[in-house]
């Protein structure tokens, strides 16, 4: 397809701001190129591919091993990960627009996919069926009141009473109403302590006596799989009562752990051209990644305040031989929890969006169609894709293998 009717196809997706931001130009040349005021140059066709179109169409429904639903999906982390196992999704919530704009270039999905906005306000029984729930659900505070008091009052208890006016509760009303045979729930390591434990002991309670799953859970360091420490709780359950055996899942060694040289831009001539985040012959990360002399200034000042009080606050600078510490949703704002030395003669830098996403275990062909500033906020609250991937493994070989169980049983029984 000619660079002239891709810009066509993108404008059908992505307003001309959107369009003019992943290409690196403004929006008033891609409105001439539009119009055919002006023909787009021949780098244009590849970085549209690249940055803004979505990836083949997924599988058929009716030939997946199994169907799940994507819930709190963000920019399809959890997703990719289950869909390397054979799945095909078919629903998906999302409330944020520029994840939503992410998630719809990298995923072509067909007619029998529906993609809500708000989950607060689909009704449960509008759910298509499916075998695996996903969810990776904000955490608040739950309010847990006596049910004796809520009886008195005449007011429902259970897990409607419990978790109503959390996220959560969306999540345990589809599990109720649908019936899925398993579910993977993803949170914040902190999850565990948060309110001295209350909060996941209702969790657990609502899922295993409410909802009658048997639930086990596990906080997984994404640094066995990308040179990143960050710490994530998987919640699991299954419907047949069985657990998941955590001590299966495949975790490299950390000694064998990469890393940052591993995601870092090789900047030797061999990255993308149409990369916007690169510039000159030799492909090196560009000027505007690396901190002004204010800026550099100020994040040291600030760590020096704080060391002489004790106190652990202050950038994280890093080489290609290290791991970096996590990537928040806050990285658009200094870049502080994570700098890259560039020796001593140049002020260190930001990761650029590309290896932010290598950070988070995407690929390169992952397309990256939104502002810096928006993609480091989706990098920041998305999974260690392959974390995920580990669990994944695990969670559908034994669903798969009681499915086969089954059958044969109901052969021999017939």
């Amino acid at each position: 397809m000619e660079s002239s009717k891709l810009i066509d196809y993108a404008l059908q997706r992505y307003s001309p701001r959107e369009v003019a931001s992943a290409l690196g130009v403004d929006a008033r040349t891609v409105r001439r190129w539009h119009v055919r005021e002006t023909e787009p140059p021949a780098y244009v066709a590849d970085a549209i591919r690249q940055r803004l179109l979505p990836l083949s169409a997924t599988s058929d429904s009716a030939e997946a091993a199994f169907r799940f639903i994507d819930l709190f999906a963000g920019i399809g982390g959890m997703r990719k990960a289950f869909e390397k196992y054979g799945g095909h999704c078919v629903f998906t919530s999302e409330w944020d627009e520029y994840a939503r704009k992410t998630y719809a270039a990298n995923f072509n999905d067909g007619p029998d996919h529906i993609f809500a906005w708000d989950i607060t306000q689909v009704d449960e029984s509008d759910v298509p069926e499916h075998d695996i729930l996903l969810a990776g659900f904000p955490c608040q505070p739950f309010s847990i009141a006596g049910v004796s008091k809520k009886n008195a009052l005449g007011r429902p208890h259970g897990f409607a009473d419990k978790t109503q006016g959390t996220l959560f509760f969306d999540v345990a009303r589809i599990i109720n109403a649908k019936r899925p045979r398993a579910f993977l729930l993803e949170n914040v390591k902190n999850l565990v302590s948060h309110d001295k434990g209350r909060t996941l002991s209702t969790i657990i309670d609502v899922l295993e006596k409410e909802l009658g799953y048997k639930v086990s859970y596990r906080v997984i360091n994404g640094k066995h799989f990308v040179p990143q420490h960050r710490e994530r709780i998987m919640i699991v359950g299954f419907r047949d009562g069985s657990s998941l055996d955590w001590d299966e899942i495949n975790l490299p060694p950390l000694e064998q752990a990469p890393k940052l040289a591993s995601i870092l831009h090789r900047q030797d001539g061999t990255d993308p051209e149409e990369w916007n985040f690169l510039e000159g012959k030799k492909r090196v990360v560009s000027s505007r990644y690396t901190l002004s002399d204010k800026l550099w200034e100020y994040l040291q000042s600030y760590a020096t305040k704080h060391r002489e009080k004790g106190n652990g606050f202050g950038f994280g600078l890093v080489t290609g031989q290290d791991t970096s510490r996590t990537l928040s949703a806050r990285y658009y704002k200094d870049g502080s929890e994570i700098l890259v030395s560039q020796g001593g003669r140049k002020n260190p830098r930001r990761l650029t969006p590309r290896e932010c996403a290598r950070l988070m275990g995407f690929d390169d062909e992952f397309r990256i169609p939104v502002s810096d500033t928006r993609a480091y906020k989706q990098f920041g609250n998305s999974v260690v894709v392959p974390a995920v991937a580990a669990v994944a493994e695990i969670m559908v070989k034994q669903l798969l293998s009681k499915e086969k169980t089954t059958a044969r049983r109901a052969r021999r029984a017939a």
